[in-house]
This record gives structure tokens, C-alpha cells and sequence, in this order.
């Protein structure tokens, strides 16, 4: 450093500079004087002229200063050696120091979570709390306050809100909940199990790829931040009349009890069971809905590969044990049959013997054409390569008939189109063919008669509110309910009605141009699905102006809509759409919460009002993605999508490590996944 910054101003001098003024030199001149006059004997002009003789001299000498000293580092004296070792042991003695600092924050957090005193206090309870009255149609306890209601200021303010009660803890529900402003509803939450379930990653805690409690995040934790309350217990019926639910739980005693909870709105969020298709012998089968059905499939697999290591067991029975058979080609049959590859590929061939691997079989049947029917084509044909490379039998225009104790029965269509019975044999079986209604749901759909009118689930407008309930009370969300998309029949009855209104008969209806645009802005703004529909209102209006008279009558305006209407499909009984419904529910019932105090103030009780504060459902799909053995793929929609290799596998973990509930889950299965690479898959039942 000393070297460079002599180097530069030495430089100043450079040979440019040697021919100075005499203002220059004038300049210079006092520099020199006051050094050169120590002697005190010389005159003042020999005193000049010796000063500017040593002037001269040092000039001259500029150049090789200037060359001595360079900008390079100073000459060490230790060996690069043993530099590097210097730098080394500091930074790994700072790196211990830094760790060593982390694991005595950690002890100092930890101890300080520990409490030494006793927390109990005195606490005011209601007594309707410890000994509820009775009513409703069937005189039941009706739970009007809770144990918890006055065990702080919020909640004391929080019981003279309205009551929003939420049947179910799934996707739909913890939307709602994390969501929804707190100071606005008195929530309640029930559900027969008191776990949150990250189901797009149950196929890998099948195979011990996560573990279980990677996946589940406990309700009250997430009901904590609204300040609301869980019920641990099972809805069994609703009284639309009388706003009530009513709830059933075992006892203490192993007595079932039942219960009312009063509401003022009512979320149904119960979720669906798997779709049977009137298939015999579904007992022999396992299904993939809940965390309980992970941990019975982990076992089962285990155990089959145990039972197969015996000496007592012939080669027919441990072929048969070893066929694994799922009967469904969606993203849950497949993601488990690539999950169940790669458990048997990557850590059955270094703890088992080498002859299992070599008669393990997996096979997937498929009612369809391809698998991942509802994704591009594309990417069928890709994942179906793939587990065609995996040696994984993929069975399409497959259906099942019966499944027995150790085999299954199914139909094939052949390349001539005939039909042909087979029987495959073995030793588990996964059962994922789609969603249908629970019991619960079916009591409601039976209860609201002629209003509901399909089997499969609630039907709701596009408010999400059940058709046949009071309006406004009742909202449906998730996999238990279906947007009904009857575009025709309210356009018509609207238009009728306005007909009627004008003293003009409907049947002589006759819309121009502008009137047709006048209909389709209300169709796009009560049933947003239909936006893509109607983009090219011009080519729409002369497509159905059969009579080129400039104008569509009542008739082919009935024709345009049921069109549209065919065109329009159910939503997906997918985690994506329950987690939007959720959002879009808690959006609105804040709005309908601010602006209930001006509703009130101008007398309005009554009407539509969630048409009035807040716009229609619209689903927006971001998306659907699978894992297909150590590669993925997406499908973004519109003939968009992505395949590809272990690049792909850490994109589609990267996107539902995101998604996860909490920072809580996400790093229980960071480590998961760290353990896998590290240890292996755990191959242990309990």
C-alpha cells in the first residue's frame, strides 16, 4: 500500500513536467528552502540557486523511484503454505465458533419454554358452558357458550360477534381460516379428527419417503390465530329452520352423545369418501384418504415383503405377494405406484435378498384411454414411457369387477374391441378411482329434495351457497360441493320476468345486437367459468341468427345459452380448487362484515346481499402437477406442459414445500428428505 501510493505521487513528476514556469518554480521553490537553509551561512541567492540545483536533482530522479515502488504486494516471509493453513484454521475456528454460538441459543430458547411455576388461575365460567340447555326438534343440549369464552378480553368480545361454524378441518377449511379476519365472527370448527392433513404428499409417507407427522399440522394451532374454537365430533344433520347443526361423539363412558351448535353462517367443508363404482370385494382393498390409511399401507407393504423372505413360503405365494395392483390411473394411483417403484428400486435390493426384486411386479389399471386422462396428452404418453422403462404394467381400457382375498378380476378391451375377462393375481391392492358423497352430505342433499339434483355432490350457485337453504346462511366448499352451471335456465327466467314486466310475451322476445351484449355482460358477471366463452360476441350472435333477420329470438337465444352450458365443466375435486373456495370465502364474509353496519343502518336484512358486496366465484387453475418416479410433470393448462428428470422432481417438491401449512411442516420434511439421501427410506411397520 505504502509502494502504490508513493508510486502515484512520485508520478505526478512525470518527464511531461520538467520544463516549469518560473510561477512554477516560484511555487516549488519555498518546498526546498526551508530544508536547504539549515546550515544558516549561505546567501539568499546562492540560497536559491542550491535550492534549485537539489530541485533538479530530484526530478531527475523521479523515474527511478517511480520504478522501484509498484502497486504488487509486499514480499511474505511465511510460505504460501503455510498462509493457507493460517486462513484455514480461522475460518473453521470462526465456523465453530458460529455453530457452538447456534447450539447455546438453541439450549437458551429451550430452556426458556420450560415453565417451573404452576399456571393455574381462577377462571369465570358461563354456566351454560358446564350444563347447556336443551332444545331444537329433538330437545338436544344446544352449546350456546364454551369452556373457553371468557378466558381472555378477546374472547369475551368475540361471543357478540356472529357465529361462523366450519364442518371440516381439510383445504377448504384452514383457507378460510388463516384467511379470516378474527375480530369480525365468533368461529367454531368441527371435525372428527383434529389434524390438518398436506394430502398432495400422502403417496410418499405410504412408502416412508416422509414421515406422518411431516404431513399433519394440529387444527387448534391454526384455529388459535382467529381466536376461534374445535369440537372434536361429527356432524350429523343440519336444521336449516332453526340454524342448527347437530353433532355426535363417543363419550368418556364409550356412549355416543349428540349435540347441537347454534350458527348464523354455515360452512360445509366435509370433504368425500372414495368412489366404489359398485365394485364387489372392496374390502380386500386399501384406499388413500387419510393419514391412518398411509400408516395401514406402510405396513401391509412391509409385511408382504417380510412374508415373501420366509422359507415356509412357495414361489406361487410370494409372486403373489409380491403383486402390487392400483386400481386407478389418476395423480393419487400413480404418484403411489411411481413412489412404490422407487422404494422398491432404490432400498429393497440392499436390505432384502436380490430374488424379491427380481418378482416384484406393479401393475395400474385404467378405465381410460391413457393415464392422467385430465392432463395433455402429451404427458400421458410421457409418464406411461416412463413406468413402461420402470417395468410398471400400465393396463388402460381396463375395469374392474370383483376383487377377491388374493386376485382381481377385471374386463380388457383388446385391439379388436373385444372384451375379454382376466384375473391377476395379488397381494395388495390400492383402490383410488374418484370421490363420491359421504353420508353426511347425502342426509343434507336429501333433506333440500328437488334443489339438489346431482348425486355425486352439493350443488351451490356461484356464490358458493347450497341451493335449497335459506340465502346466505348456508356456503358449500371443497370436494363435497359442485358450482352449478345452469347458464340457460337463469338467463331465461331473467329475461322472462323482464318480459312479463314490460307487458310483452316472452315467446315473441326479440334481441338486437346490443341487447345481446347487454345478456352477455350479466352471464359473464353471475357465472364467471363462462368469460371464455363469450369473447367473440359478434361471431356468437351471427352463428345463431338462423333467420339472418339481425336479431335472435327467444328460441335461438335458449339454443346460444344451452350451448354455452355444454360447453362448461365441473370444477376438479382437487386441493387447488377447495384452497381458492376457502380464500374466496373469507374475502367475502370480511367485506360482508364492514358493511354490515351501513347494511343496517339503511334497513337492508334481506336479499342478495353476497351479490351486492361481493362478485362471483371464479376459479383460476394454476396448474396440476405429478411425480412419476424420479422425474414429474406439469400440466399448466391449454396444452401447456412441462416432463422431465430429478430437475423436475426438486421443482415439484420446491412447489409443495411452499404450499405447506406451516414453517413447522416444511421443515420436518426438508429433513425427511435430507434423511432419505442420507439413511434411506425407514422399512420398518408399526
Amino acid at each position: 500500500m505504502l509502494g502504490t501510493r508513493a508510486a502515484r505521487q512520485t508520478g505526478r513528476f512525470g518527464p511531461r513536467d520538467t520544463n516549469l514556469t518560473a510561477r512554477q518554480w516560484t511555487r516549488v521553490q519555498p518546498l526546498f528552502t526551508k530544508s536547504s537553509s539549515r546550515s544558516g551561512q549561505a546567501t539568499q541567492n546562492h540560497g536559491a540557486v542550491r535550492t534549485a540545483s537539489q530541485l533538479r536533482r530530484i526530478l531527475s530522479a523521479r523515474v527511478v523511484l517511480a520504478r522501484q515502488l509498484s502497486g504488487r504486494p509486499l514480499p511474505q516471509r511465511q510460505s504460501r503454505l503455510l498462509n493457507f493453513g493460517y486462513r484455514a484454521a480461522a475460518m473453521l475456528g470462526s465456523s465453530v465458533l458460529l455453530i457452538g454460538a447456534g447450539i447455546v441459543g438453541f439450549f437458551l430458547y429451550d430452556a426458556s419454554t420450560y415453565r417451573q411455576h404452576s399456571s393455574q388461575v381462577d377462571l369465570d365460567v358461563s354456566a351454560l358452558a358446564l350444563s347447556p340447555r336443551r332444545g331444537g326438534p329433538k330437545n338436544l343440549p344446544i352449546l350456546e357458550s364454551f369452556l373457553d369464552d371468557d378466558d381472555s378480553e378477546e374472547m369475551r368480545r368475540q361471543k357478540e360477534k356472529p357465529r361462523l361454524v366450519v364442518l371440516g378441518g381439510g383445504w377448504g377449511g384452514v383457507a378460510l381460516l388463516k384467511e379470516l379476519h378474527s375480530e369480525n365472527y365468533h368461529v367454531t370448527v368441527i371435525s372428527p379428527t383434529n389434524y390438518f392433513l398436506f394430502t398432495p404428499m400422502l403417496p410418499s409417507a405410504t412408502v416412508g419417503t416422509l414421515g406422518l407427522r411431516s404431513l399433519v399440522e394440529p387444527i387448534r394451532r391454526i384455529i388459535h390465530g382467529v381466536g376461534g374454537h374445535f369440537l372434536r365430533a361429527r356432524a350429523e344433520d343440519v336444521d336449516f329452520s332453526s340454524r342448527l347443526v347437530e353433532v355426535s361423539q363417543i363419550d368418556c363412558h364409550g356412549q355416543e352423545q349428540r349435540f347441537y351448535v347454534p350458527y348464523d353462517k354455515l360452512v360445509i367443508a366435509v370433504g368425500s369418501v372414495t368412489n366404489p363404482h359398485g365394485v364387489k370385494g372392496l374390502e380386500h382393498c386399501h384406499f388413500l384418504k387419510d393419514i391412518n390409511d398411509a400408516r395401514e399401507i406402510r405396513n401391509k407393504v412391509i409385511a408382504n415383503l417380510e412374508l415373501a423372505c420366509l422359507p415356509t413360503t412357495t414361489d406361487d405365494d410370494r409372486k403373489r405377494l409380491l403383486s402390487f395392483v392400483v386400481c386407478g390411473g389418476g395423480p393419487t394411483g400413480v404418484e403411489f405406484a411411481a413412489e412404490l417403484f422407487d422404494l422398491l428400486n432404490e432400498d429393497l435390493i440392499e436390505l432384502f435378498p436380490r430374488l424379491l426384486r427380481n418378482e416384484i411386479s406393479v401393475h395400474l389399471i385404467q378405465s381410460r384411454d391413457h393415464i392422467l386422462n385430465t392432463y395433455d396428452e402429451s404427458l400421458s404418453k410421457y409418464a406411461e414411457n416412463r413406468f413402461a422403462r420402470d417395468q410398471v404394467e400400465v393396463l388402460t381400457n381396463s375395469r374392474v369387477s370383483e376383487v377377491r382375498e388374493d386376485s382381481i378380476v377385471f374386463t380388457q378391451k383388446d385391439e379388436s374391441g373385444k372384451i375379454v375377462t382376466k384375473e391377476l393375481p395379488m397381494g395388495f391392492c390400492l383402490w383410488s378411482t374418484g370421490v363420491s358423497q359421504n353420508e353426511f352430505c347425502k342426509r343434507i342433499a336429501k333433506k333440500l329434495g328437488s334443489a339438489q339434483t346431482n348425486r355425486h355432490a352439493l350443488e351451490t350457485d356461484t356464490h358458493l351457497r347450497v341451493n335449497g337453504t335459506p340465502l346466505g346462511d348456508v356456503y358449500a366448499i371443497g370436494d363435497c360441493a359442485t358450482v352449478q352451471n345452469n347458464i340457460a335456465d337463469h338467463i331465461v327466467t331473467f329475461l322472462r320476468s323482464l318480459a312479463w314486466k314490460h307487458g310483452s310475451d316472452p315467446e315473441n322476445l326479440q334481441l338486437r345486437f346490443s341487447d345481446w351484449r347487454s345478456v352477455a355482460e350479466q352471464v359473464k358477471k353471475r357465472f364467471p367459468q363462462a368469460v371464455g366463452h363469450l369473447k367473440r360476441l359478434d361471431k356468437l350472435f351471427a352463428e345463431y341468427d338462423r333467420d339472418q333477420s339481425g336479431t335472435l329470438d327467444f328460441g335461438e337465444l335458449r339454443e346460444l345459452l344451452k350451448q354455452i352450458d355444454s360447453k362448461l365443466t365441473s370444477l376438479p375435486a382437487t386441493a387447488q380448487r377447495a384452497h381458492q373456495q376457502g380464500q374466496y370465502l373469507a374475502n367475502k364474509f370480511n367485506k360482508l362484515a364492514r358493511a354490515t353496519p351501513g347494511l343496517q343502518a339503511n334497513d337492508i336484512v334481506d336479499g342478495d346481499l353476497d351479490a351486492a358486496v361481493y362478485r362471483a366465484f371464479e376459479y383460476k387453475h394454476l396448474g396440476s402437477l405429478a411425480y412419476i418416479g424420479n422425474s414429474a410433470v406439469f400440466d399448466l393448462g391449454q396444452g401447456r406442459g412441462v416432463a422431465g428428470g430429478l430437475w423436475a422432481v426438486y421443482a415439484w417438491r420446491s412447489i409443495y414445500f411452499a404450499q405447506s401449512v406451516s414453517f413447522r411442516t416444511r421443515v420436518l420434511m426438508a429433513m425427511d428428505w435430507a434423511k432419505r439421501g442420507l439413511f434411506g427410506r425407514d422399512l420398518m411397520s408399526f
